[in-house]
């Protein structure tokens, strides 16, 4: 893709992402903070580990994009901070806006550019903004799954759930 071609992609990938955030911090307020512990087998990570996964990461890799970048991922243990999905909602509202305004400002040359995944996938960064989007949306998606055996209601996501009908 040409600068033109590649800033095209990313408006609309900006937007899509930000219509893909309001529904994951529905997804994350919807968490019951009795239940962080659940997970549905033991290779899973708990309700708590998710959604620490979503606030920290999403932020991350979006940094990581501006920088043209990676750093090591965020430790998203228990000194991350985030110990209930309000902690994570307010992370996540305080700090991937910001991070996806830094992607949102970069030339579409910068986006072009060639970022290197710790040897594991070398890709221009308009390729990681798209995978950004399927990696908070696949954890999000587990994460939903997880929502009634811990207690809590699934908010629609895309379209109505059962549980708000």
């Amino acid at each position: 893709m040409d600068s033109k071609q590649t800033t095209t992609v990313a408006e609309f990938l900006l937007a899509d992402f930000e219509n893909e955030m309001q529904t994951t911090l529905r997804v994350i307020e919807a968490v019951h903070t009795g239940h962080l512990n659940y997970r549905p087998d033991a290779k899973s990570k708990t309700g708590l580990g998710l959604v620490r996964h979503l606030a920290l990461e999403d932020e991350w890799l979006l940094n990581c994009i501006a920088n043209g970048e990676f750093t090591a991922p965020p430790d998203d243990g228990d000194g991350c901070g985030i110990m209930n999905s309000a902690d994570a909602v307010a992370r996540y509202k305080e700090k991937v806006p910001a991070a996806l305004s830094r992607v949102r400002s970069m030339s579409g040359e910068n986006l072009g550019k060639v970022i290197d995944l710790f040897g594991i996938i070398q890709a221009p960064g308009i390729n990681f903004l798209a995978m950004t989007i399927k990696h908070s949306v696949h954890h999000r998606g587990q994460l939903s799954t997880y929502l009634r055996a811990m207690g809590g209601k699934v908010p629609g996501i895309y379209g109505p759930s059962a549980d708000s009908q």
